[in-house]
Parts: C-alpha cells; sequence; structure tokens
C-alpha cells in the first residue's frame, strides 16, 4: 500500500488516517483516540504488533546504550506510560534522568502511577506539552526518544526540529515507529490483520473498533523508512540511519546532532 504513505511530512498535517481534516484539527481527534486507549496502552501495542513490540523496545534501549553514570539525561516523547524512560532508566542501572512528555494527560496519569510502583519517582519527571512546542531550554538532554509517537504529530518536521533544539551537541535522536513492510508474503498477511482483525478485537476488548481502525490508518499514510529519514536529515541530523524489525513493520531511526 505505499501509493497511500506520505512523501512529505506536511502530509500528515490534515491526514487523520485516511480522512483528510483541516489543518488544526488533527491533534484533537488524536488525543480522544489516546484518552480512550489509555488504560489500555499496552494491550493497544499488543494488538498493533502481534506482541512483538515489547522486544522492538527493547532492542531500542539497546541501541541506545544509556550510560551507567549519573548525570545523563533523556527526554522521551509521546511516551506517557513510561515504557521507554523505565527501560532505559534500568539499563543504565539507575543512573539516567529520564523525562517523559506527552499531550495527553490521560496517558500521563498511567506513566505516574506505575512510576510509583517501581519507586522510580526521583528518576522520571512528567510533563504534559506538546512535541512541537518543547518547554525546554536549548541543549538540555542528552537523549531524545519517541516510540509510536511521531505519526500522530500534525507537523512532523515542526518535532523533529524542536527535537534538535533541545538536544546538546553530540546528543541523539531515537525514533521507533511502523513503518512499510518490505517482505511480499508478510506484507499481505499483515494488512489483512490490520484491517480486518485489530478494529474487530480492539471492539470486543475496549467496546469501540473506531480508535484501532484510526491507528492502522495512520500507519499506512506515514512516510516509509527512506522518506522518514530524509525528514531526519532535513531537521539537521547527521549519521542518520535506521534497521528494520520483523521485515519492516518497525523501523527504528536514529541520527545525532553532531
Amino acid at each position: 500500500m505505499s501509493e497511500q504513505r506520505s512523501t512529505v511530512a506536511s502530509d500528515m498535517e490534515t491526514s487523520y488516517g485516511f480522512r483528510s481534516v483541516d489543518a488544526g484539527e488533527k491533534q484533537p481527534l488524536v488525543n480522544d483516540v489516546f484518552h480512550k486507549v489509555a488504560g489500555r496502552y499496552d494491550l493497544m501495542n499488543d494488538l498493533m504488533s502481534g506482541g512483538l513490540h515489547r522486544l522492538w523496545k527493547d532492542a531500542m534501549v539497546a541501541w541506545l546504550n544509556p550510560p551507567k553514570r549519573d548525570g545523563w539525561r533523556m527526554l522521551d516523547v509521546a511516551g506517557g506510560t513510561g515504557d521507554i524512560a523505565f527501560r532505559i532508566i534500568d539499563a543504565s542501572h539507575g543512573h539516567a534522568h529520564a523525562t517523559v512528555l506527552d499531550i495527553n494527560g490521560s496517558m500521563l496519569a498511567v506513566g505516574r502511577e506505575r512510576a510509583e510502583k517501581k519507586g522510580y519517582v526521583e528518576k522520571v519527571d512528567f510533563v504534559e506539552a506538546n512535541a512541537e512546542e518543547l518547554p525546554f531550554a536549548d541543549e538540555t538532554f542528552d537523549a531524545y526518544t519517541i516510540a509510536f509517537g511521531i505519526r500522530n504529530v500534525p507537523r512532523i518536521e515542526v518535532a523533529l526540529a524542536e527535537a534538535y533544539r533541545v538536544l546538546k551537541p553530540g546528543g541523539r535522536l531515537l525514533c521507533l515507529e511502523f513503518s512499510e513492510v518490505d517482505m511480499p508474503l508478510l506484507d499481505r498477511a499483515y494488512e489483512a490483520w490490520s484491517f480486518n482483525a485489530i478494529p474487530r478485537i480492539g471492539k470486543f476488548v475496549a467496546g469501540e473498533s473506531e480508535p484501532y481502525s484510526y491507528l492502522v490508518e495512520s500507519i499506512r499514510k506515514f512516510p516509509n523508512q527512506e522518506n522518514f529519514a530524509a525528514m531526519i536529515r532535513r531537521a539537521g541530523f547527521d549519521r542518520v540511519t535506521y534497521r528494520n524489525y520483523s521485515g519492516g513493520i518497525a523501523a527504528l531511526h536514529s541520527g545525532w546532532k553532531l
């Protein structure tokens, strides 16, 4: 379904799944989706990935390889539940300090509750704000991560510019996102699962299918690996590369501020 994918970031600003919306209309619609699924966020990702998102997130943290020293700071955007931040804190043996930013208060509420249960209240901050307008000074963080969130940002190029701004020189961007499957048989099987099974299961489990239909459609609209890598380069990042997981169902993009 490559013909349905956006090739430039601006296309995503007015696409709510396969439906075109006015500029400024997408963010409230996306917010409503995540208010609805916040309490079932892990289940949602399990449905979208067949449970593989847990392995992909582990691989993301392993590639980041956070140092085991104090003073290293990371920002996880659109990560309200703390899923990535907690993994990074664990990988640093408790030395990293994480700031979790999300525009959705319902997602952040889940993350705060999880942080309290894990005893990480002193190691992680939760901030409700927009990825397009980060409330931090220039050159604040050593790493910027975002997992399965960039496709829901209306102005992707603005979010990438903000990521570059808040990173220190030598800082790193890692972005994990559903992408374009590069294996024909797997592509067809994944399409059938996504469009037929996921919304139905979502309705059975969560009581409604609409949020899951949007999430599936948003994956198909998101730029493929090469086009998204080009967007990261245009934001100013160097040494931009990516790794495909599970035949391209997901891709992990990396860029450095040099």
